[in-house]
This record gives C-alpha cells, sequence and structure tokens, in this order.
C-alpha cells in the first residue's frame, strides 16, 4: 500500500478524503479498535458457562463478570468521550486501545474470579476511553462529503466482526479454552496502535484545548453510585435482606442523588445537565434504557439458557444468536431510511413490541428444543425488533448534537445503554428468583429463564410507550436526502450503514452550536451511539 502524504501533519480537520492513503489509515484503526470492544461484547457471554465451571464460581461470580466491565465503562464512558473532544481524540484514543489490550491480557491471565472481575474492571475503564473516540475520529478527520461514507464503511466492517464475534467465541471456549477469548484482543491492538499514531491526526473541540477540568468528583460519585446498588442487587439472592445488602444499596442511592447535585453545580461536568434541556435527546435517551435494560438482560441469560437447558455447546450458542446480527447487516439501513421518511416515533415503537415477543417466544426454548422451531423463530421476531428500531433511535439522538460536543453526546447515550444493562445483569436474576447456583441445574434454570423474558418483555412496552407519546420527528427533511449512516454498538450489536451510493453529504455547520431557528438540525456528529 502507497504511504500516505505527511507533508502537512498540522493540517485543519476534515480535510483528509477516503480515497487517500491517509483516509484508509484512519478508517483502519478506527475499525481494529472498535472491532476489540465488539468481538469483547460478543465473545464473551458465550464463555461464562465455561469460566464458572473452570473457576468453579456460581451466578454471582458470572454476573460479577459481565457487570464489572459495563460498571467502570459506564461510569466512565462520559469522561472518554469528552476527554478526546478535550485533549485530543487520537491521543485518548490510543490510550484506551493500550488500556484495553493489557486489561483482556489480565483477564486471560487471571488465577481465580476476583481476579478476571478485577481485570474486567479495568478492561472498562479502557473500553470507556476508545469506544466513543473511534466514531468522533471519523467524524472529525474526514471531509464532509466523505464523512456518511466513512461511518458507513466502519459500520459496516463493524458488523462483521459483530457477526462472526459469537461464532469464534464459542469456537475458541470449545477448542483452546475460554482464555483465548481474552487473548484475542491483544493482537488486534499490536496492529491498531501504530496505525494510528503513524497516520492518524490529533483533533480536539474547537476553542477547548484542555481548557476545563477533569470531573474526578462525577466519574467517582457515578461510579462508587452504581458500584453499590449493583453490589447489593447481585448479592441480595444469596444474602436475602441484610446489612450487607440494604446498606450498600441506600449508600448507592444517596452516592447517585449527590453526584446529580454536584453535577449541577460544577463548572465543568462530565454530565452537562444543560444537554437535557433538549426535548427529544432526552426522550430518547429514555428509550435507550429501556430498550438496553431489556437487550442485556436477555442476551446475559439467552446465552446460559441455550448451554444449561438445551445442551448446547459454547460454538453452537454462539452460533445461535447469529440472526439477529445477520438481519441487522441486512436491513437496518433500509430501516434508517424508513424512519428517515417517516419519522422516527412509529420505529421506536413497532421496534420494542416486536423484540417483546421475540422475547415471549423465546420462552419456549427448554430441554432438548429444536432450533428451527423453537429458537429460530424467537430470534427472527427478535430481530425483526431490533431492525426496526436500532437505526432510527441511534440516528435521533444523535441528531440533536452539535458536532464539537460529539465525544459528550456519544458518552451520554453510550452511558444511559450500558447503564441499563449493567442494571438489567444484576437485577434480573433477582427479580426472576435465582440462586446463586441455579445456573447449575437445568431446571432450576429454565424456570428463572421463563419469569425472566415477561419481565424483559415488560421493560420493552414500556420503551415502546414512552416512544410513542414523547419522541417526535426532529426537523423536516428534503425527501431526497436520505437518512444518516451513524450507527450503534450495544451489547455485541450493530447497525450497519447506508449503501455507499446512499450517503448523503454534510456540509460544514459554520458555527459552533445548534441553529437556534433549527433546534434539531442535523449537523455531524461523532459518537458511538447507545
Amino acid at each position: 500500500m502507497d504511504e500516505p502524504v505527511r507533508s502537512e501533519p498540522s493540517r485543519a480537520p476534515g480535510e483528509i478524503r477516503l480515497a487517500s492513503p491517509q483516509g484508509r489509515w484512519v478508517l483502519t484503526t478506527t475499525v481494529l479498535g472498535s472491532g476489540m470492544a465488539m468481538l469483547d461484547s460478543t465473545v464473551v457471554n458465550v464463555a461464562l458457562p465455561r469460566i464458572g465451571a473452570d473457576l468453579n464460581a456460581d451466578l454471582a461470580v458470572l454476573q460479577w463478570t459481565v457487570t464489572a466491565y459495563m460498571l467502570t465503562l459506564s461510569s466512565l464512558i462520559l469522561l472518554g468521550g469528552s476527554l478526546g473532544d478535550r485533549y485530543g481524540r487520537c491521543r485518548v484514543f490510543v490510550v484506551g486501545v493500550v488500556w484495553f489490550a493489557v486489561a483482556s491480557l489480565l483477564c486471560g491471565l487471571a488465577p481465580n474470579a476476583g481476579v478476571l472481575v478485577a481485570s474486567r474492571a479495568l478492561q472498562g475503564i479502557g473500553g470507556a476511553l476508545l469506544t466513543p473516540g473511534s466514531l468522533a475520529l471519523i467524524q472529525a478527520v474526514f471531509h464532509p462529503d466523505d464523512r456518511a461514507r466513512a461511518v458507513g464503511a466502519w459500520s459496516g466492517l463493524g458488523g462483521v466482526a459483530a457477526a462472526v464475534g459469537p461464532f469464534v467465541g464459542g469456537w475458541l471456549v470449545d477448542s483452546v479454552g475460554w482464555r483465548w477469548v481474552f487473548f484475542l484482543n491483544v493482537p488486534l491492538a499490536v496492529a491498531c496502535v501504530p496505525i494510528a499514531l503513524r497516520h492518524v491526526p490529533e483533533t480536539r473541540e474547537r476553542g477547548a484545548a484542555g481548557a476545563r477540568g477533569f470531573d474526578v468528583p462525577g466519574a467517582v460519585l457515578g461510579a462508587l453510585a452504581l458500584a453499590g446498588v449493583s453490589y447489593a442487587l447481585i448479592a441480595a439472592p444469596g444474602r436475602g435482606v441484610s446489612p450487607g445488602v440494604l446498606v450498600p444499596a441506600l449508600a448507592g442511592l444517596l452516592l447517585g442523588a449527590v453526584f446529580l447535585r454536584v453535577e449541577r453545580r460544577r463548572d465543568d461536568p462530565m454530565l452537562p445537565p444543560q444537554i437535557f434541556a433538549i426535548r427529544q435527546f432526552t426522550a430518547v435517551n429514555a428509550v435507550t434504557v429501556c430498550v438496553y435494560a431489556a437487550f442485556g438482560g436477555f442476551f446475559f441469560l439467552s446465552v446460559l439458557q441455550l448451554q444449561v437447558v438445551a445442551g448446547y455447546s459454547a460454538l453452537q450458542a454462539g452460533t445461535a444468536l447469529l440472526p439477529t446480527t445477520v438481519l441487522m447487516l441486512l436491513l437496518s439501513a433500509r430501516s434508517g431510511e424508513l424512519g428517515q421518511r417517516i419519522g422516527p416515533r412509529i420505529p421506536l415503537t413497532v421496534g420494542p413490541l416486536l423484540c417483546a415477543a421475540g422475547m415471549l417466544l423465546m420462552t419456549r426454548v427448554g430441554p432438548g428444543a429444536t432450533y428451527l422451531t423453537d429458537v429460530l423463530p424467537a430470534l427472527v421476531v427478535l430481530g425483526a425488533g431490533m431492525v426496526t428500531l436500532v437505526a432510527p433511535l441511534t440516528a435521533t439522538v444523535l441528531a440533536s448534537v452539535d458536532v464539537d460536543r460529539a465525544g459528550l453526546a456519544s458518552g451520554i447515550n453510550n452511558a444511559a445503554a450500558r447503564a441499563a444493562g449493567l442494571m438489567a445483569v444484576a437485577a434480573l436474576p433477582l427479580l426472576a428468583g435465582m440462586s446463586p447456583e441455579s445456573y447449575r441445574s437445568p431446571p432450576a434454570f429454565a424456570a428463572a429463564f421463563r419469569r425472566a423474558m415477561p419481565l424483559c418483555a415488560l421493560v420493552l412496552l414500556v420503551g415502546a410507550l414512552i416512544a410513542w407519546l414523547t419522541v417526535r420527528r426532529t426537523a423536516p427533511q428534503p425527501p431526497e436526502q436520505p437518512c444518516h449512516a451513524e450507527c450503534t454498538y450495544h451489547c455485541g450489536m450493530t447497525s450497519p450503514p447506508l449503501d455507499p451510493g446512499d450517503t448523503p453529504h454534510h456540509p460544514p455547520t459554520g458555527h459552533d452550536g445548534p441553529d437556534p431557528h433549527q433546534p434539531h438540525s442535523h449537523p455531524p456528529t461523532g459518537g458511538d451511539g447507545p
């Protein structure tokens, strides 16, 4: 491959063309970085039963293997986005990739459950730094005429990672062991970092240059609040209503209230309250919470159900869930175009309802379940719901933000989704009556699973109701203008791009904030979505 021209290292952001050698290098490094997080989110759940057996761990350890990562990720992803905006998106992205790889290595080498959980928490810190930076780099670096096309290529390649992730994870678990699920991230980082350092120009928020401070109180309070509530929910099945459960729960709630108070009073909060004055942004984030709480609980329990109750191997369980990803890859672009034409209200109402129906159908999966008649119909309906809602949801929530707050807006929406998934994984086993040892007993786990799926469906119904009552079209769009190509990564799912021939052109906004006459205008944005 030809070497990119480096004669203008300080060239202004937004001038690199996708077809240039440097543009291809930028796309490569963002795909490698986001691919690490994508693979991790799709393969770890598949490995949980084998991790539990190898480390002699109960259900609580399996929950912490997932929630420790999501805890630090959801707590710090707000800072990850804003730090990139303030101090350099490429710099923060590279630090995140290195951190994520080192933590992945520690996960793979973990001799016991305690080290694994601690390493997963460290891994979440790296994810919080690299996740919002990946798409933000594309939006900040590429020429406006190439941004949507670059996002399309980025999300399409990310979709490939989503599709192969469960298959690769299951194959690794069944062949060389669950530790290689984590070791896999190391070579990706080794390839990603040198490319980023050599070929990606530095960008930051205009006029910021690191002027604002680092919101340490907000970061600490947010993490401790989530940790307290999560610990109480996970410990409750084994300890019941005891001081060891009530004290962390109350402490978490109190710290959450203090966090909100601190953020309202700080001059440089990581969660600026003013951004929630945008009604559409707030409404769609509420839908995001409901949708990804249900998704988080479903994907955590369904992989266990397939292995513990239905008797699937890790490879079979991972492969069984592929229809949802395949449907997303094939149809989400068209769903995004439809949402652009008719507005987001109907897709964000109908999508959760279809997902709820799919989760209810999943209750038919039990011992001796047949894939074609029991598993596949549920996943097809679920996938149809995901196709309907994910692309319009992402495009709608990002439509309200300015390009200068790209990382922050991405962080807020990511944090909402990750925190929702975190709470679901912590709370759903408790609400469904799962004991710490239930995943070792197929009959007990099957009974609890049948109680859990209606709870997930109920949360989705709440999300559909919120969407119907609160979400409106953001701004009139010309009929010939297709929907934007922003995409999302959550719980191992992606929304694929528009077809390259359908990508729109984004002229520069020409100002640092939204147009006061069009409060929900659709400038280029950079964030990883929910």
